[in-house]
């Protein structure tokens, strides 16, 4: 069975920390965020549920090794990820069909 994932980066609304996470299903994941499911949890803590960034890949496994490549990188190389595709820092999760 060959299942997809995505790796996202969230933020909080001024922009000053920065979440990156895996997930299988992105709309339920970000529905946790943005309702504090965990609420002793990083995103919890530090209001992170402004989406900014995400790729989707046809494993999950594939999924899991780019968010280990991101996670590995400096704050400013993350910036960049982000800029590349949103350069206002736009909250995207409408694009996904998410409000």
């Amino acid at each position: 069975m060959i299942r997809g994932g995505v790796v996202y980066i969230l933020t909080n609304q001024g922009n000053t920390t920065l979440y990156t996470g895996v997930t299988s299903n992105i709309v339920r994941r970000l529905y946790e965020h943005r309702t504090g499911v965990y609420k002793k949890s990083f995103t919890s803590k530090y209001a992170l549920n402004k989406l900014v960034y995400y790729e989707v890949f046809h494993r999950i496994e594939d999924a899991i090794t780019r968010e280990k490549q991101i996670k590995a990188g400096s704050r400013l190389k993350k910036e960049n990820l982000i800029i590349s595709i949103n350069p206002n820092w736009n909250d995207l999760s409408k694009e996904l069909g998410v409000e």
